[in-house]
């Protein structure tokens, strides 16, 4: 009886010690916690990765490769004790051997890509910190992205997460973000770092401890609220460590990578890693755009990358600004093409614009208004529907019916007599080219010829009236005939020229005037000839007396680029890339040497008064 009293005794004295053991309080675990399967997030490495193979990187930074011809020293578990205690953080950053493992991940295997965050974080670090500082919450979270997608605004994680903070759909829509086909606000820097500190502020508020909220914005609130149930305990006093053998295998490394991403950012010198360093800095500025606008248009007239613009405008998924009827939306441009854009709105809304326009009505049968990109595998025909030659002939007797009958209305009413002429659509012509041509409206085109739509085919004759400055009706065919026989000639088409020639001299019989339009037109002719004939000696009089100029060198300096470089010297952009074959993009460094090409005679004050008049 004895020895059973004192067995029973040694039991109850054993327990406390037993429980101790196995429930280890919370400042312990954070200190000695220990994994040996931790799964490294597959989203870094990819995502950082395609940071390194992207256009912006490719063309304009320069690397220090420091990082690879010098090793990562030797750290000791203390060194990087004292250095994570020494961060001016909120955030508690505690050491043990899983934040160490990423550590070292950070500094030895993926060196490369800290090296590329590091460079890109002087851009899109400002825009976390003043979203984080609005919001009143720890500057430490800017690091958050570098974990969660690379610092690529286009990540798209497995599970459909997008963006720099790698929001899911559901939750951006419920954060107020727009995303459909489009666009998607996902991945707008400046709207996304808005969006994700306010609902990181909501988490903290939820869980009171910023390891918990940082857990749950990777996997859910329900799913940390079910690690905090099976962890047991008053919910008060847990933390991540806590509950970290209850969470997912991906999440349970996201508060680990968060501490050493933190650490690198920071101590990144110590550690032989250097940023690649930007040649082109990425000082940008936005404005609003009011109306539809593609990204080709902007490019075409401001001379800016393509590729230049999606970097810097990623949430919008298909290089279109659908802006309009009351929607607007920010255009981000770097700084310094912000002034030229706002003088050149107009000329970019212009441009291109029926290629570009959106479909307000459609027609069974009816081609779509823009004018369709004709490979060379496809004709203007197979592209266009198919109209018979009734069709076509009875569409051609009603638009001459109402060409002369403007014509009579302006007579009648004293205004500048007008003729009808006969273009023929020449390869690569549309019905805006053509327009501007003749200096004369598309929706006058489309009544004179009963079109319906704005696409025009190659061979097809449409009737234009223009101001007549010659006496006779003869005057006027020839006139009609010669203008059109230098027009396509000019495009290579000097067989279907004839052709043109001919119709219009069938016209010219019904109305039996031809004796006087052959007439007229060999005169005309004629009388073009001798004109080319002594503007050409004239041009080779003076071409004699001076010498050809010669191409010049010119010696880059600092904030100098090449589109003033052109302008300076008289000269386009292209024109100075083609004499300088050895450019990478816009990239020049102060020092050095550019070919500037002799500026061409022929583009002298003439051609650019005559180019401002048009």
């Amino acid at each position: 009886m004895k020895k059973l009293n004192l067995l029973l005794t040694a039991l109850v004295m054993a327990l406390p010690a037993a429980a101790q053991t196995k429930s280890p309080n919370v400042l312990d675990l954070k200190e000695s916690i220990t994994d040996k399967a931790i799964v490294y997030p597959e989203t870094f490495e990819q995502n950082t990765q395609k940071m390194l193979e992207s256009w912006y990187m490719k063309n304009y930074t320069t690397t220090d490769d420091r990082y690879a011809s010098e090793g990562d020293p030797a750290t000791s578990d203390e060194t990087i004790k004292k250095r994570l205690k020494a961060m001016p953080t909120v955030i508690e950053m505690p050491f043990n051997q899983i934040v160490r493992s990423y550590i070292d991940r950070y500094t030895s295997r993926s060196r490369a890509q800290v090296a590329v965050l590091l460079g890109l974080s002087n851009y899109y670090t400002p825009i976390f910190e003043q979203a984080l500082e609005e919001k009143g919450l720890p500057l430490e979270l800017k690091y958050l992205p570098v974990i969660e997608s690379g610092l690529n605004p286009n990540a798209v994680s497995k599970h459909g997460a997008a963006g720099l903070w790698q929001l899911m759909l559901g939750t951006g829509k419920g954060l107020g973000l727009e995303v459909n086909s489009l666009v998607d606000e996902r991945r707008d820097p400046y709207l996304s770092s808005e969006k994700a500190a306010g609902y990181l502020k909501d988490l903290y508020a939820t869980y009171g401890d910023w390891t918990l909220a940082i857990a749950a914005y990777n996997c859910g609130p329900g799913t940390v609220n079910k690690a905090l149930r099976r962890a047991g305990g008053d919910a008060t006093d847990l933390d991540f460590w806590a509950i970290y053998k209850y969470l997912p295998e991906e999440t349970r490394g996201y508060v680990p990578m968060f501490i050493a991403a933190n650490y690198v950012m920071t101590y990144y010198k110590d550690h032989n890693i250097s940023p690649v360093l930007a040649t082109k800095p990425l000082v940008t500025d936005t404005v609003a755009v009011n109306s539809r606008l593609h990204f080709n248009q902007i490019s075409d007239v401001l001379n800016i990358p393509v590729d230049e613009l999606r970097i810097l405008n990623p949430q919008f998924r298909k290089d279109l600004i659908p802006a309009g009827e009351g929607r607007s939306y920010f255009l981000i441009l770097p700084s310094q093409q912000i002034h030229a854009y706002l003088l050149s709105e107009d000329d970019i809304l212009a441009h291109d614009a029926i290629k570009y326009e959106q479909r307000e009505t459609a027609e069974p049968g009816v081609a779509a208004s823009s004018e369709p990109e004709i490979t060379p595998e496809l004709t203007a025909e197979a592209t266009e529907p198919q109209i018979s030659e009734a069709d076509e002939k009875a569409q051609e007797e009603v638009a001459m019916v109402k060409a002369a009958s403007a014509q009579k209305e302006s007579q009648k009413g004293g205004a500048t007599r007008t003729k009808t002429i006969t273009h023929k659509v020449a390869a690569g012509e549309t019905l805006a080219s053509i327009a501007r041509d003749y200096n004369v409206s598309q929706d006058d085109i489309k009544s004179w010829n009963s079109l319906r739509r704005n696409a025009v085919r190659t061979g097809q004759q449409l009737k234009i009236l223009v101001p007549d400055d010659t006496a006779s009706a003869g005057g006027d065919s020839a006139s009609a005939s010669s203008k059109a026989a230098a027009k396509a000639s000019t495009k290579g088409t000097a067989s279907k020229t004839a052709k043109t020639d001919n119709d219009t001299d069938n016209s010219a019989v019904k109305s039996g005037s031809k004796s006087k339009a052959e007439k007229a037109a060999k005169d005309d002719n004629a009388s073009k000839k001798s004109s080319k004939k002594a503007k050409k000696s004239k041009q080779n009089s003076k071409a004699s007396k001076k010498e050809t100029p010669k191409s010049t060198t010119h010696t880059v300096t600092s904030g100098e680029n090449l589109e003033r470089i052109a302008k300076r010297n008289g000269v386009t952009v292209d024109e100075l890339r083609k004499a300088n074959p050895k450019l990478k993009g816009d990239m020049i460094h102060p020092g050095d040497k550019l070919n500037v090409p002799a500026k061409d005679s022929k583009s002298g004050k003439k051609t650019g008064k005559k180019k401002r008049k048009r």
